[in-house]
């Protein structure tokens, strides 16, 4: 069952075939922003670019979002209700920030997993300043987690869903960690509707945040990937049922700033 808060589903499907720009990606292809590359290339592409952003993704996020990314991120945790009996796996999570909003909403144990050393390595120095106790670290890919099926009562992915290789990949693998009546969760940037604010977030999105990539974190080609990807995900609407093959039950999705990012929660049954 799928379903959409408030009457965004009509205006989903209204913008998807403006938002299909970009390269085509035949089979066993996958898309590197708007360029189509093989899987391998892809996962060691991802890999670098977090290796050279690492240091000044917190920095980068707060410029870019002015802020607002960490209002989606509350607003993420709240909708997740952490218990403190829970145990949370947070996908793609190396800077730490759902995992700490988890412990300090009351949260149980967290593991933090991703597949890049240097984000975990990040993540880990900010907790400590942070007086954080958050002891699990993995670094492990979502499309192959080193745990156990059935393990853990939530699974989170926050902006992290549209960089891995294999996407319904990666769902199959967060739902095979999930215990009976567990619940995923992914934050994502999504599709807005259309009008003028959409042309507003174009011009911010194709020519500012590349050029802020390029004067902050000395990487232009990162910041302008960012854009293509976040183009190049699937809508609110096919998220939602690809969750739904994978075998996700309850499925809802929740559209933050006018649709700019979204929050998906589906359960395990």
């Amino acid at each position: 069952m799928i379903n959409a808060n408030g009457d965004d589903s009509n205006l989903i499907c209204s913008t998807d075939k403006k938002f299909a720009s970009g390269a085509k990606i035949h089979e066993g292809m996958s898309s590197f922003g708007f360029t189509s590359v093989t899987a391998n290339e892809k996962s060691l592409m991802v890999r670098e670019l977090f290796d050279n952003v690492a240091t000044n993704y917190d920095l980068m996020n707060d410029l870019m979002s002015f802020g607002i990314h960490r209002i989606w991120k509350q607003a993420f945790v709240d909708w997740l209700a952490p218990r403190q009996q829970q145990w949370l796996l947070d996908v793609a999570g190396g800077t730490g920030d759902i995992a700490n909003l988890w412990q300090k909403r009351g949260g149980g144990r967290v593991t933090v997993c991703d597949i890049n050393a240097k984000m975990i390595a990040v993540g880990q120095e900010r907790m400590k300043k942070d007086g954080s106790d958050i002891t699990d670290w993995v670094v492990g890919n979502a499309e192959q987690l080193p745990l156990s099926e059935g393990l853990v009562d939530r699974v989170t992915i926050a902006f992290g869903l549209r960089n891995v290789t294999n996407i319904d990949l990666a769902l199959m693998e967060m739902t095979r960690v999930l215990r009976r009546g567990g619940r995923f969760m992914c934050l994502e940037f999504s599709r807005p509707g259309e009008g003028l604010f959409n042309s507003v977030y174009d011009i911010y999105s194709f020519r500012v945040l590349p050029w802020l990539g390029e004067k902050i974190a000395d990487n232009r080609a990162a910041y302008k990937y960012l854009i293509e990807s976040i183009r190049q995900f699937p809508s609110q609407h096919d998220l939602a049922k690809r969750m739904s093959r994978v075998g996700l039950e309850h499925i809802k999705w929740r559209n933050l700033s006018a649709g700019i990012v979204a929050i998906h929660s589906g359960w395990r049954f």
